[in-house]
């Protein structure tokens, strides 16, 4: 079974997080939520989460995928954390997947894992002046190879439901879909 690592830094996006984890776990793929230090973590928006543990215990794991929820200043927190560096570059190399949406997009720009590829993230999150590299888009969800970004909080449940389908198959996450209610 797959095994996806949801890293919570103080000031996540709410509902990136939530919807992220939610629709993973109904899919019934393994995820591990965890805050880059001990104990609980406060969203951008109030919402209070305490991780399954730490960003430490996490990483003696071997992960099919990562996941970075958004929301500032969550985004640079995990931005500015060498040990969220260390995995992306190892799950880059394994050709594991790796996502991010909203303003976490730009941690994977500087970690150099959207050099000449295509990405969307958070408007001006990753701007072409600061990455001029990154083919920049509009698009809700955008898949290159590997890596997987999205725009923001508005896309959290079709960028969460494309991790389901390249995880687990695309009839795993119609039945997610479809059990959510959410119209066609």
């Amino acid at each position: 079974m797959a095994l996806v690592l949801v890293p919570l830094a103080e000031g996540f996006e709410d509902l990136e997080a939530i919807t992220i984890t939610d629709l993973l776990r109904r899919a019934q793929i393994d995820v591990i939520s965890a805050g880059l230090k001990p104990g609980p973590v406060k969203g951008s928006r109030g919402t209070i989460v305490v991780p399954d543990m730490s960003l430490d215990e996490a990483l003696a794991n071997k992960f099919d995928m990562i996941v970075l929820p958004g929301g500032q200043p969550g985004a640079t927190h995990l931005e500015q954390d060498q040990r969220i560096h260390k995995l992306l570059q190892d799950m880059a190399a394994n050709n594991k997947v790796i996502a991010a949406i909203c303003a976490a997009p730009k941690v994977l720009a500087t970690a150099g894992l959207l050099d000449g590829k295509q990405a969307t993230s958070y408007p001006g999150s990753v701007s072409a002046a600061e990455f001029p590299t990154v083919k920049l888009s509009t698009n809700p969800v955008v898949i290159d190879g590997n890596i997987v970004t999205s725009r923001g909080p508005g896309t959290a449940m079709d960028f969460t439901l494309t991790l389901i389908e390249m995880l687990v198959g695309a009839e795993v996450s119609r039945n997610v879909e479809q059990a959510l209610q959410r119209p066609l």
